[in-house]
């Protein structure tokens, strides 16, 4: 087997190459996440760690790495005697895949004794074999949510509990959890995000000569691993040798007074939520210290460990960017902390070391295409104006005062605060993957059944298994304590969870979006259906329609960040090409349809219902809508028309798309419950 990359080899990530450096001299910092584009050494750095750090004492046989220096571990194969062997080995890396099952994670019963032999015997698993070494999670925020709850009760208790199919155990689960990701694959839970310790943010270096010598090493690396591996030798056994030296002098490292009033001022700068940020800058600071051979934490150390620990945990809300302003942090530290006040008189118990604790048919066919076979690109009447003198039955009708009009400019608006917008489901039982938006058949949830296994992977359903099989007992020779079970008994469960869903937003960015602030209204009220869809887990995508065409500004991506810098940067004005806007969204649905067909989507369409540009706009529109809404997808339509006259052409959208039909007003869920309340009295 070839040798791994070096740790020490990896050009163009100091900051990744600190952090993880912190987190092996003091476990208790709390993990690192590393954020970053494709391509940037994420992962071959987090596996090369494992190879530097020094190794560990286990009690011999114990399967659950247990340290023989510890008085009472907790471990389901003990209790162990005083004079137990002991055994090192190399600390371990243990690699959670993101489609793991629970079963994988936790530990199960072990099948094959509980069936031949009729006794309970728990199979450890992931948690148990991480504990005193790495938990690696690579693109940790594609993670399912339901092992994202079981990993964030193992941080925090530093064990696991296993309560399930007749086990009952508890045993250590202690490990420095590491996690890398591409931001723009989706954002992290914020409950996960913030049991990081740390966070640094990777990119490919942009000076050539770096990027010329990383090529070099890899390709050096490529062609004899082992001959790398060997240049590299003395360098990863320093590192060693430096990470144990840290380890040895961080319990003297000094963390005064000064130094934590200086931490303490820094977080409240920042205006970071809870008081981890002040505990994971104050044990980074001391392994700091630790690490460059200092007894004493001095600015140098806090500013090394806030630049790491404060930039997730100052994001207001999901759709900010994580990051610090340096130039602030220097201003807040100042030149050197001052000296602490002399000590009161008289003892006084000591601190513990820093790191210790805690429709109807039209008359002619009709395709698609129809809709793009306009031979003159802006042949359309301008916007109606939002003075409601036009015609229902006449809806296109040109205002010559419309801001809206061919002589008009395109106008950007921000988005407003975000607020909790209402739960909009897709109707029916869906197969998709885990999430928190639609009803689904999933491989988590409440168990309502079992199956035969030919219908995929699952969990197994024992007492389902067992019932099929106890009829056959004696007709298959059953003889002892055992069970004669054979395949055709086995039963899966059949759970019913939630699903995550696809959500498209098709958005009119037309002139009459941008008249009397509509706009702003409409940004703010998608940002809020976004971070509702960035809760619930599922995709999302963006497509826009003004002037005379319809555009895809966001494929189908898991990173509702992008979505949100997207919509910000929208601009308005134009006429409207309805029917544009519907074909695209159809397109978009159809490829996604291919490329993941279990995943349901919620078309969102953001109109006042206006179509005016083209020939006929408002009769192709129409059949737009009817042709999309033959193709079963489910659909909502919000509703953007504002002021005192209303024609409700978005309300007759939704009857023709077999949509739900929401006013803009209503979007959020305090506004829903006010509008039921006054419609009732």
């Amino acid at each position: 087997m070839p040798s791994p990359f070096p740790f020490s080899a990896v050009v163009g990530s100091d900051d990744m190459a600190l952090a993880l450096t912190l987190t092996a001299v003091s476990p208790a910092v709390g993990g690192v996440l590393v954020r970053g584009e494709k391509g940037t050494a994420k992962s071959t750095m987090v596996r090369a760690l494992a190879r530097v750090l020094p190794p560990i004492e286990v009690i011999a046989g114990d399967r659950f790495s247990s340290d023989p220096a510890e008085r009472d571990p907790l471990s389901p194969d003990g209790p162990f005697p005083a004079d137990a062997p002991v055994e090192t080995r190399p600390v371990r890396l243990v690699e959670l895949p993101v489609g793991a099952t629970e079963d994988r994670v936790l530990g199960s019963l072990h099948l094959e004794k509980a069936l031949a032999e009729g006794v309970t015997v728990y199979e450890p698993g992931l948690l148990a074999r991480a504990h005193r070494g790495i938990l690696y999670v690579d693109e940790v925020n594609l993670l399912h949510d339901h092992l994202v709850d079981l990993l964030l009760d193992a941080a925090a208790m530093g064990r696991s509990t296993v309560e399930r199919d007749g086990v009952s155990v508890e045993h250590a689960a202690r490990f420095v959890l590491v996690g890398t990701m591409n931001p723009e694959e989706g954002e992290l839970r914020p409950q996960l995000l913030d049991r990081f310790g740390l966070t640094v943010e990777v990119a490919a270096p942009r000076d050539p000569r770096t990027r010329v010598e990383v090529v070099k090493r890899r390709l050096a690396y490529e062609a004899d691993p082992d001959g790398f591996a060997a240049r590299f030798a003395g360098a990863e056994q320093e590192l060693t040798r430096r990470i144990r030296t840290a380890r040895e002098l961080l319990g003297r490292v000094v963390l005064g007074d000064a130094a934590l009033l200086k931490i303490a001022e820094v977080c409240a700068a920042f205006e970071v939520d809870g008081m981890r940020a002040d505990l994971v800058t104050a044990r980074a600071a001391a392994a700091h210290a630790a690490w460059h051979g200092r007894d004493a934490v001095t600015r140098e150390d806090i500013r090394a460990a806030a630049r790491l620990s404060l930039p997730h945990r100052r994001r207001r809300n999901p759709f900010d960017a994580p990051g610090i302003d340096e130039d602030l942090l220097d201003e807040i530290l100042g030149d050197e902390l001052p000296p602490d006040p002399p000590p009161p008189s008289g003892p006084e118990p000591s601190d513990p070391p820093p790191g210790q604790d805690e429709g109807p048919a039209d008359e002619e066919t009709w395709t698609p295409l129809d809709a793009h076979q306009s031979s003159e690109p802006d042949a359309g009447p301008t916007e109606p104006g939002e003075n409601g003198e036009e015609s229902a039955e006449n809806p296109s009708a040109t205002d010559p005062a419309d801001p809206d009009s061919g002589a008009a400019g395109f106008s950007v608006v921000s988005p407003g605060t975000p607020y909790r917008s209402r739960m909009f489901r897709v109707s029916g039982t869906g197969t998709g993957e885990a999430g928190r938006r639609s009803p689904a058949l999933t491989r988590t949830g409440r168990r309502i059944g079992a199956r035969r296994p030919g219908e995929g992977a699952g969990q197994v359903h024992l007492l389902e298994t067992f019932r099929a099989a106890a009829p056959h007992q004696r007709a298959r020779g059953r003889r002892g304590s055992g069970l004669l079970v054979r395949g055709e008994d086995l039963r899966i469960a059949v759970t019913q969870g939630r699903e995550s869903n696809l959500v498209l937003f098709c958005v009119d960015a037309s002139g009459s979006m941008a008249a009397r602030r509509r706009m702003a209204q409409v940004k703010t009220a998608i940002v809020s259906l976004l971070l509702d869809a960035y809760q619930r887990r599922d995709k999302v995508g963006l497509v826009t329609f003004r002037q005379t065409s319809a555009e895809v500004v966001l494929p189908p991506t898991s990173s509702v960040d992008v979505a949100a810098a997207r919509l910000a940067e929208l601009p308005a004005g134009g006429r409207t090409p309805l029917a544009e806007g519907l074909l695209a969204a159809a397109e978009v649905l159809r490829r996604e349809r291919l490329r993941d067909p279990r995943r349901r989507p919620l078309l969102v369409v953001v109109t006042d219902g206006r179509a005016t540009a083209g020939p006929d706009p408002v009769a192709r529109s129409r059949r737009a809508a009817r042709w999309l809404a033959d193709t079963g997808v489910a659909a909502l339509v919000v509703d953007c028309e504002t002021g005192r006259f209303r024609m409700g052409l978005a309300r007759r959208l939704s009857g023709e798309l077999r949509a739900e039909y929401v006013p803009l007003g209503e979007v959020a869920a305090d506004e829903l419950t006010t509008a039921v309340r006054e419609r009732i009295a």
